[in-house]
């Protein structure tokens, strides 16, 4: 049964137990309605807990039901019936209380805590505004703009935050102890959130409101909850509710919703093992060598140590070895300054590190992780030292962004350790983790990846070998399109504005800057002659050679001066003197030609990396770009917005690219044209 009652003190408790979050399943709901209706003629009981077993509180709905038409009974007809309850209801907060579990604990008449309890309603991160009086009831609880900063957001916060803004009543060691205390001795009286009213401070009201449209970046649901909360304010509980119920609905329905759940779902299967080696069982990942203390090393190294690993960090020098613990103890000095670390969690860290510059410190490691030059004779080198100081069973990994980890793994006598682990700056911030499956990868290593990216907190994609893999191979199209689009009109500037009115994190000129432009310019150096359009990157390539590098040297596609950025008017003569050269006259570009030129390449690409095997599924693809690559979340990612454009319509977009002067690059991949076809 996924809810137990049991009597202790005169108080009834519901124990939920629906592993592994206690979702709010159809089954569920109907048992605690059922609870509530029954105790109220119970004469034994004089008050009702609502708690769970297991490792949280309800921390949402049931992921199965996602899209599916709702089933009786509602969720507003459960926290009526709570909220209504002549016998006091008290929620026994542990874990996380989150979207309709906060939903249930605030239709009860007191809330109490478990110590590290999390509350939030993150409804609009699947495109969702709360559907069971969460947008009514919360702002009757605590301050009404800290109300609408949580539900436009989406972000929980911590059961201390929660007791000084009123959302709970008490923070307690023995939470349910509490509860039954508060049930069976406190009245429901005046505790009925529905009987209140609220109001808006207009001045701080306007101010999140403009912040949330800001940081949605295109989502609509943010902004709609705003708009909802406004409306709201002042009107009974009945009308809000009404409004509320509606506006949900109205939302389920829509295109970014949808998109939502699909990068929702597509980021829990992404995490499996293929299914030719679903049985793998990892190694036990205790100790881990980082080879690198420069930006990448630290990062990866603070990647392990934030998940309770030991990690040995090794370089050439001694000084290059003091600069990278420096590095990282000024994170964690960052860190606890800014409360997302205590004391002791930097101290256990900063004792778990270690760093030298000998191999032989690494021959304990059950994971070795390289992260050097992108030379490949640079790494064959490091893992030749590998090979000999690593211990039987250790998992060898290379962080490299495009080199062939066949030939990495070839040059020692275990390639069946070797595995890529692509990690995105910064390594410690950012989700995504490419998992390179080499020819010889063993299922032990591949499934180890998976377990220390689960461990890490990692969103992980598996991908095959070839240039860039999944993310890389498909930035490239993406940069070509972009750098060409220059060449027939377009300015960096406007490309970059209409790709972040797309919902892109960042356009691709400014990210150049930020990265480095000379990092792609030292990767072209080492690739193939034909894997890329040396026409697409002529500026990128003059721009470096005449030292404007990006940000780090104060000049690249923009300046950089005294805080303000600006178009670079060396990048624009660049670019006129090509457009001269090439015999190009520069034409009007409009904004959805930048939208659909770069997405589509992306797009295009993708369906080939699907065709060759490269990645196992086509929602990993998705997956990459939104965790790793700033495409905006609300569209689901590359490949599941070009479906919601229409495929069809894609292919015939791109057949006319292929008409272009750089149509070789707009080849169609058979398996866009099949899927279109199939529609």
């Amino acid at each position: 049964m996924t809810v137990t009652r049991e009597t202790k003190d005169n108080a009834l408790i519901l124990w939920i137990d629906n592993p592994p979050v206690n979702a709010l399943s159809q089954d569920v709901r109907a048992a605690i309605l059922a609870g509530v209706t029954e105790a109220q003629n119970d004469a034994s009981v004089k008050g009702i807990v609502i708690a769970c077993k297991g490792r949280t509180f309800i921390a949402g709905a049931d992921v199965k039901e996602f899209g599916a038409p709702p089933t009786e009974p509602f969720l507003p007809d459960v926290t009526a019936a709570i909220e209504n309850s002549k016998k006091t209801v008290v929620a026994a907060i542990h874990g996380q209380a989150l979207g309709g579990g906060l939903e249930i604990a605030l239709a009860c008449h007191y809330r109490i805590a478990a110590k590290g309890a999390k509350l939030g309603l993150p409804e609009v991160t699947l495109g969702l505004v709360p559907g069971a009086g969460g947008t009514q009831r919360l702002p009757r609880l605590i301050e009404s703009t800290a109300a609408a900063e949580m539900i436009a957001s989406g972000k929980p916060i911590d059961a201390n935050k929660a007791k000084a803004n009123g959302l709970v009543d008490s923070v307690a060691e023995d939470y349910v102890a509490e509860a039954i205390a508060f049930a069976t001795t406190k009245s429901a009286e005046n505790r009925r959130l529905s009987e209140r009213a609220f109001q808006l401070d207009a001045a701080k009201f306007d101010a999140l409101a403009a912040a949330t449209r800001k940081q949605a970046k295109g989502a609509a649901a943010p902004g709609a909850a705003i708009d909802l909360i406004r409306r709201t304010a002042g009107k009974s509980f009945a009308e809000g509710m009404k409004e509320e119920r509606a506006l949900f609905l109205h939302l389920r329905a829509s295109e970014e919703a949808k998109a939502l759940r699909h990068i929702f779902f597509a980021e829990r299967g992404s995490n499996k093992l293929p299914d030719d080696i679903s049985d793998a069982k990892p190694i036990e990942v205790k100790t881990v060598g980082i080879i690198g203390a420069g930006t990448m090393g630290t990062g990866i190294a603070m990647t392990y140590l934030d998940a309770g690993m030991n990690v040995r960090m090794l370089e050439m020098a001694e000084d290059a070895v003091a600069r990278g613990l420096a590095r990282i103890q000024s994170s964690y000095r960052d860190s606890l300054a800014k409360g997302r670390i205590t004391e002791a969690q930097r101290d256990q860290r900063l004792a778990a590190l270690t760093g030298g510059t000998d191999y032989a410190a690494l021959s304990d490691c059950d994971l070795i992780i390289e992260a050097v030059f992108e030379s490949m004779d640079v790494k064959k080198a490091v893992f030749a030292k590998l090979d000999g100081v690593a211990k039987p069973g250790a998992i060898l990994a290379t962080n490299t962004s495009y080199l062939d980890i066949d030939e990495i793994a070839a040059s020692i006598s275990r390639p069946e350790a070797v595995v890529g682990l692509h990690y995105f700056s910064p390594a410690n911030i950012m989700k995504l983790l490419e998992i390179v499956r080499a020819k010889k990868t063993s299922p032990q290593a591949l499934a180890t990846a998976l377990s220390v990216a689960k461990a890490t907190n990692k969103i992980p994609v598996v991908a095959g070998v070839c240039p860039g893999f999944i993310g890389n191979r498909m930035l490239r199209a993406y940069v070509r399109e972009a750098g060409l689009l220059l060449l027939e009109g377009a300015a960096p500037e406007q490309v970059d504005k209409a790709l972040t009115a797309f919902g892109m994190a960042m356009g691709p000129f400014a990210v150049a800057d930020l990265s480095g432009i000379d990092i792609g310019y030292k990767a072209r150096k080492e690739a193939a002659p034909g894997s890329f359009e040396p026409m697409a990157t002529i500026v990128h390539d003059s721009l470096v050679e005449a030292g404007h590098l990006g940000q780090k040297s104060g000049s690249g596609f923009y300046t950089y001066k005294d805080g303000v950025k600006a178009p670079n008017p060396v990048a624009l003569t660049f670019i006129e003197q090509v457009r001269s050269e090439t015999g190009r006259t520069p034409r009007a570009v409009s904004d959805a030609e930048i939208v659909e030129r770069t997405m589509f390449a992306l797009v295009n690409e993708g369906y080939w990396i699907v065709e060759e095997g490269i990645a196992r599924h086509i929602d990993d693809i998705d997956v990459a770009y939104v965790n790793g690559y700033g495409f905006p979340r609300h569209r689901g990612g590359p490949m599941c917005y070009a479906r919601g454009v229409g495929l069809s319509k894609v292919v015939k977009v791109i057949e006319g690219f292929g008409q272009g002067a750089f149509g070789k690059w707009w080849r169609i991949a058979p398996a866009l044209r099949n899927a279109a076809a199939a529609n």
